[in-house]
């Protein structure tokens, strides 16, 4: 259902932007979600951004973000962008992308993520 783009290597410092579409139906009224997972560590959010609703626009950032990631989405409300600059090593991780829509049944969509790495 999600399709994520846009991993790769990166060097310290470079920038890169994740990208991630809903291939059916999604409706409007979501919160998508960028998540990152190291190996033996849990999976941790690094930022959502609400569509529709009260909350329409609200975004949130995990602390480790420190404002050099950006997440935003399209018009129709179906895809979700992490632009990534000053990236660390520390931001190696496999990214992942998730939708939850807030309409019932509340269905929860996640993509296969994609592989990030910061490395000289």
């Amino acid at each position: 259902q999600l399709q994520a783009c846009g991993g790769g290597l990166v060097q310290p410092g470079g920038s890169l932007r994740l990208s991630c579409e809903a291939s059916g139906s999604l409706f409007s009224r979501n919160v998508m979600a960028w998540y990152r997972q190291v190996p033996g560590k849990q999976r941790e959010l690094v930022a959502d951004i609400t569509s529709g609703g009260a909350s329409n626009g609200k975004i949130n950032y995990a602390d480790f973000v420190k404002g050099r990631f950006t997440i935003s989405t399209n018009n129709a409300r179906n895809a979700v962008f992490l632009q990534r600059s000053a990236l660390e090593p520390e931001d190696t991780a496999t990214y992942y992308c998730e939708a939850f829509e807030l309409i019932q049944p509340y269905r929860d969509y996640w993509g296969e993520g994609t592989l990030v790495t910061v490395s000289s």
